[in-house]
């Protein structure tokens, strides 16, 4: 039997150290960065974990909001971008097949249990990490299973062999522009600003909703413990022209947010530029994995599938009745 309960002090104490041996581990299911959404979504956070005696099976955080008599359940919540979360097991690797899908089965039932019995939603919309592979215990719950994709580049060969890997104006790009004519570094809070005001004009100027405040991730490079918010940022003759914020934990870093069309008139190309310093500083860093983050739309897939990457897929499900799905405007996140 797996018992399933609301994270005691004690259980948060050892969060995040199963956050980092979970395969579907990430940096937002971090204790730390799970409160940071709940601030900044104005939701209400249920850390859920599940034990096999004394031996956790798992961790879902789930998030909860309410619009006068109607409660939804996400994970993770809307309007900030936050690329996945959903659950994230541990200690199923060492078990065979068939009591590995009874254990993963009765925690998933578990859960869903909780979130019915406590929270009652109208709907519920959960996105996986890459790591999460089986989603059948949702399908047999009742909930819709969709595939989605994303890229990840392997950036363990070394720097001369990834780029030869690439599309032929990728490399041109890279090699052909000269060293001085720009610069990128790491930046600090000063650049998530830059970068996050130049996605939001990006971004309205296509009439596209982007509600992602600069202090939401301010406050996640300020208080996350395991990992890393990393805003590089490209500047021609010491002007701003681009920027990328990348996620760190464990061996993979992300292409969160950022990486726009440039609205000033440099002959540089700034996102290739710094894409291929990210993969590089990764690679010096020990990392294995770039998830370029999202391949479901095909005009940018055109950009990304130029770094040769490997197709990952991870799974957005939801549950609600045919009126209440159409809640589902409210989890317009990244694609």
């Amino acid at each position: 039997m797996v018992s399933v309960r609301v994270a005691t002090d004690d259980d948060l104490d050892r969060w995040n150290r199963i956050v980092g041996r979970s395969p579907q581990g990430t940096l937002f299911h971090e204790y730390e960065a799970l409160c940071v959404l709940a601030e900044h979504a104005g939701a209400r956070l249920h850390p859920l974990i599940g034990y096999k005696g004394q031996e956790p099976v798992g961790l879902f955080p789930v998030f909860s909001l309410r619009k006068g008599p109607i409660t939804t359940a996400f994970s993770p919540p809307p309007h900030l971008r936050v690329p996945s979360l959903g659950p994230a097991y541990c200690n199923l690797e060492k078990l065979k097949q068939r009591k590995r899908e009874k254990r993963r089965e009765r925690f998933a039932e578990g859960c869903f249990e909780w979130i019915d019995d406590e929270l009652s939603p109208k709907y519920v919309h959960v996105r996986t990490a890459t790591g999460f592979a089986d989603a059948r215990s949702f399908t047999w719950s009742g909930y819709d299973v969709t595939p989605e994709y994303t890229y990840h580049v392997d950036v363990t060969p070394e720097p001369e062999t990834l780029l030869s890997r690439f599309s032929s104006d990728a490399r041109r790009n890279v090699t052909n522009t000269p060293e001085d004519a720009y610069e990128i570094d790491e930046g600090d809070r000063d650049a998530i600003d830059a970068i996050v005001e130049q996605v939001a004009a990006r971004y309205a100027a296509q009439n596209v909703s982007f509600d992602v405040p600069a202090d939401f991730v301010v406050d996640l490079y300020d208080r996350i413990e395991g990992g890393y918010v990393r805003p590089y940022v490209c500047r021609v003759d010491g002007e701003f022209v681009g920027g990328i914020l990348a996620i760190e934990f464990g061996d993979t870093i992300g292409r969160w947010m950022g990486g726009v069309r440039t609205d000033r008139d440099v002959d540089v190309p700034v996102n290739d530029l710094l894409d291929w310093t990210i993969m590089r500083d990764a690679h010096e860093r020990g990392l294995s994995t770039y998830d370029l983050v999202g391949a479901d739309n095909q005009r940018i897939n055109r950009y990304k599938s130029k770094f040769n990457p490997d197709l990952a897929e991870y799974y957005a499900i939801e549950r609600g009745s045919w009126g209440m799905q159409t809640l589902a405007h409210l989890y317009n996140t990244v694609k």
